[in-house]
């Protein structure tokens, strides 16, 4: 659908005419004892024939499982989103910013999505860890086991299966466990209360003299959360409010022209007016609030800015209260494994896992604002003299009272994940040439959320409702909620809602979800099934069939709408796959000038969904090794990603869409076009709105008519080996990948701009979904469903540089991994492509990052230095500067550097002590990031972190 761009041109071509090669894992060591000795075939990752030398068809990065587990990090999840080619879309840091994901750690490569990453263990599925997904918490890795983890880029659904649309996360354990590790790290960050745990243990030996190996590892890990006013940094309110000084205006036809003035200007000490944890009131053009103990005031206005219902140096809402930087967390995992050779060709394998982590996600309380002000009576119990004489000197029979009800407790969000799984499988010659395997997996994952603090909507009307009876006793006026046990408050001042209150209209809500995935298949591989004159041809095939099913169960009472919590509905699916794949790689050419050996690979894969019906993906390859030093290798593959169970099944649920801007609002009217479509809705030309100053309700749900994703993915690069270098290499990789149809949520602004946005009127297809009050014209209700409607692209180079020498009588390692970023585009609406933003360059997605690791052993001794580099970004992209130069004073960021230090050593008994500083240099966050958005998660918001490590091996 997309031209393929200049840049994608210009670096295939350079990369071409340079002799380059993707990058491939290095050849394993010949075993030459003798010249009769049989070669060892090995599973390579992207590949699924056994091959003589670890050679992978496709681009592979390679991390060591050592390079992950030894950092301040609490999950193994946590170092590897450092890595360029991937985005921190969910960590930690950002987990809890939807309802139940909190404590998750999805994989994102190239930043388009972790529905769209495959992760694997072994080479083999694995359970999903978000209710409706495919995605994997790597949480559930056993950490002492991490032999390596390998990065796939591109599409390889025609190796793995649906879901591999950008490329594999494979993490690859170790085999043959032998004797007892022990290890304990714990840390403590220098500016903060941030402070964790990990503890691993393993134990493996040999059994039936050797014939098998059984193996048993446990692991814990915990930290304690933090709160944003916790770190010098973050502790501060900023905000972007309108500049008084800004003069835009519009030309003749409604069209804006800039001034070249910033829109807005980011200021501290600032935040929004129209909320208090005091409880606040708009009477007669005065904000009032209330003391401590109930008397009324005007509220310290500072200075205002209307336009953003917000003011500075102020009486303010500080959200900052309410941003917590790292959730609690605590990790469990038992894994048990064994695997025992039946024969000399036979071997018979099992493994069982057992993991339980627990995340706290302390949100914001429940809070009441403009529709859904609280509405008090002249008559209420606890007003005070001064509040009754403003009322009746202003002719009022009640007053709206905005509040943020901090003192009835923050809603706390507690999850506890349990994932069980099981895998058995056989392997083995067929025949000398021959292998085979075959395999059944069975996974579960159990989520139990319970939300504390989840205000009863009733029953908190019920107490604010407060009179005298008779007796002069304070009660609640609904004779039958009294008898029910309705306790009164008052809500005038932090700190007036008393805690008998609280108990009558707080609960505690339980939400259930299950998540099964059952796998069997099998495959057979031939690595030298016919000779032709440059070689041997290989050949693998298989079947496999698979069976996801997930339910989510919201608190009963919840679902009603009768809480603060959104009126969640339940979701049930299930879908079964058959699928059947075949590979070949067949050698084209040998020893001739400029070619020692050229190869062609190829992969098909034919899927039959019970959702979708069938699919089929492919992938064809040339592998061109010039000479011992260079390598040219190039993929083209078409990858699917089937709709999830969510995406398919997930009914329309409650939703709230903050502070949009209405399109029709006079303020925001960006040309004749919506100017003329607003008139055409019927509202007024000077219609100011004010509900889009709070939360809009909504409705989100899935579409069972969804169709896959698919994605077109090429790759060409090269690797450079010198033999005047030892232990020296290089590798470039262009990649490109381009996604259509794919699955997207159209957000409640596109909607309400799509409506209006036709210069040949309205567009039903959006202004059906939008419902607004027939007398006043504000909004009341958006519902967004799940679509085919979007695409997007991207393209890149990756680079690798690995060189380790001998250095003053000790062993110097060093490696490079680097990404540049030439394009990332996402557009909304595939069918319109000359409307696309520009992502490459942002927030969350620098054109240029990079890895460097210096590591140097002497002795006892090691030490290492780490140092990662993110360019600097925009906080705009191209097309929304093109609409509008002048946003904000705070545009970008600059480069962001950060440096790991670590220092071990080795006793002889086996015991190794180690200490390390994360962020030796107590990097900040840039601008007013606090790291807890989608894209500020690459930034650490932890700080200068220590860590100490004790080892055992035996």
């Amino acid at each position: 659908m997309f031209r393929r761009s200049l840049f994608t041109q210009a670096v295939t071509l350079s990369v071409l005419s340079a002799t380059a090669v993707t990058s491939f894992q290095l050849q394993a060591q010949q075993q030459n004892a003798d010249s009769t000795a049989a070669v060892e075939r090995i599973s390579v990752t992207s590949s699924r024939i056994l091959r003589e030398g670890a050679i992978a068809p496709s681009p592979v990065t390679s991390i060591s499982g050592a390079d992950l587990v030894d950092t301040g990090a609490t999950n193994i999840g946590e170092a590897l989103n450092e890595l360029p080619a991937l985005a921190s879309t969910y960590s930690l840091a950002n987990s809890g910013n939807s309802i139940g994901t909190a404590g998750l750690s999805l994989l994102d490569l190239r930043g388009m999505g972790s529905s769209r990453t495959l992760v694997l263990v072994n080479g083999k599925r694995h359970v999903a860890s978000s209710a409706g997904t495919a995605s994997v918490d790597t949480n559930t890795i056993p950490t002492a086991w991490v032999e390596s983890v390998e990065i796939i880029t591109g599409g390889a659904s025609a190796i793995y299966g649906a879901d591999a649309v950008t490329g594999v996360v494979n993490f690859k354990l170790k085999k043959d466990i032998q004797g007892l590790e022990l290890s304990a790290t714990a840390g403590k960050a220098n500016d903060n209360p941030l402070a964790n745990q990990k503890y691993t243990f393993s134990y493996g030996q040999d059994i039936a003299n050797g014939d098998g190996n059984v193996a048993f590892a446990a692991d814990f890990a915990t930290q304690n959360d933090i709160n944003a006013t916790e770190r010098s940094q973050t502790r501060t309110s900023y905000m972007s409010l309108t500049n008084p000084a800004s003069k835009d205006s519009r030309d003749a036809s409604g069209n804006t022209i800039h001034d070249g003035i910033a829109d807005k200007i980011t200021f501290a000490n600032a935040g929004y007016y129209d909320s208090s944890i005091n409880g606040n009131f708009l009477l007669n053009k005065v904000w009032y609030t209330f003391n401590p103990d109930g008397t009324v005031r005007p509220q310290n206005m500072g200075t205002v800015f209307p336009l953003d219902a917000a003011c500075v140096d102020c009486e303010f809402l500080n959200l900052r209260e309410y941003n917590d930087l790292q959730p609690a967390f605590d990790r469990y995992s038992f894994n048990l494994k064994g695997d025992y050779d039946l024969t000399a060709d036979l071997n018979l394998a099992a493994s069982a896992k057992h993991v339980v982590s627990k995340a706290d996600s302390v949100n914001q309380p429940s809070f009441f604002e403009y529709g859904s002000a609280l509405q008090i009576q002249r008559d209420n119990a606890y007003i005070t003299p001064g509040l009754a004489a403003l009322m009746d000197a202003n002719g009022k029979n009640s007053i709206a009272i905005h509040r943020f009800n901090k003192d009835a407790g923050r809603r706390m969000e507690e999850n506890t994940r349990t994932t069980d799984q099981f895998n058995l499988s056989l392997s083995g010659q067929l025949t000398d040439d021959w292998s085979f395997e075959t395999f059944a997996t069975h996974g579960r994952t159990r989520l139990e959320q319970i939300n504390r603090n989840n205000l009863i909507r009733k029953n908190f009307a019920q107490s604010i409702d407060a009179i005298k009876d008779q007796n002069g006793n304070i009660v609640c006026r609904d004779v039958a909620a009294r008898a029910a046990g309705c306790v009164p408050t008052s809500v005038f001042g932090y700190g007036a809602v008393n805690q008998a209150a609280i108990n009558w209209f707080n609960t505690s809500s339980l939400s259930t979800s299950a998540i099964e995935q059952q796998v069997a298949g099998g495959s057979v591989s031939n690595s030298t099934l016919f000779d032709v004159p440059a070689g041997s041809v290989g050949v693998a095939a298989g079947v496999e069939y698979r069976r996801e099913q997930s339910d989510s169960m919201p608190d009963a009472f919840a679902a009603t709408g009768a809480t603060f919590l959104n009126a969640l509905q339940e979701t049930h699916g299930k879908f079964n796959v058959k699928e059947a794949f075949g590979e070949i790689s067949i050698p084209l050419l040998t020893d001739m000038l400029l070619i020692q050996d050229l190869a062609f690979d190829a992969a098909v894969r034919v899927a039959d969904y019970s959702t979708i019906g069938n699919a089929t993906s492919w992938k064809t390859g040339l592998d061109w090794t010039i000479n011992d030093e260079i390598r040219v290798r190039s993929t083209y593959s078409v990858a699917l990603r089937a709709p999830n169970i969510s995406e398919l099944y997930r009914p329309l649920n409650q939703t709230y869409f903050s502070r949009l801007q209405d399109p029709c609002d006079l303020r925001y009217k960006q040309n004749a076009t919506w100017a003329a479509n607003c008139a055409a809705l019927g509202i007024p030309a000077d219609f100011v709105a004010k509900a889009t100053g709070a939360s809009i309700e909504g409705r989100s749900g899935g579409n069972p008519n969804l169709k896959a994703e698919e994605s077109n993915s090429h790759t060409v690069g090269f690797v450079y080996q010198p033999e005047w270098i030892e232990d020296f290499t290089f590798t470039v990789d262009y990649w490109s990948i381009e996604i259509d149809e794919a699955i997207s949520t159209v957000s409640a602004q596109d909607i309400l701009n799509k409506c209006v946005d036709a210069s040949n009127g309205l567009s039903a297809q959006f202004c059906d979904l939008i419902q607004r009050d027939p007398v006043s014209h504000e909004l009341k209700l958006i519902t967004s469903t799940s679509q085919n409607v979007a695409a997007q692209t991207a393209e890149g180079v990756d680079f690798e540089a690995g060189y380790d020498l001998d250095l003053l009588g000790g062993r110097l390692k060093t490696k490079l991994i680097g990404t540049y970023l030439g394009s990332r585009k996402t557009f909304s609406f595939q069918n319109n492509p000359s409307q696309f933003e520009q992502r490459a360059g942002t927030e969350g997605e620098a054109d240029w990052q990079e890895n460097l690791s210096l590591s140097y052993s002497y002795d006892a001794w090691t030490a290492t230095w780490k140092t990662r580099h993110i360019n600097g970004v925009s906080l705009y992209t191209e097309q929304e500067l093109a609409k509008n130069p002048d946003p904000r004073d705070l545009m970008s960021y600059g480069s962001y550097v950060l440096t790991d230090i670590s220092l071990g050593y080795q006793f002889e008994n086996g015991v190794n002590w180690s200490v390390g500083i994360d962020n030796l240099f107590d990097r900040g966050l840039p601008g007013v990031s606090t790291g807890t958005t989608t894209a500020g998660a690459s930034y650490d918001n932890v700080g200068q972190f220590f860590y100490t490590t004790v080892s055992y091996k035996m």
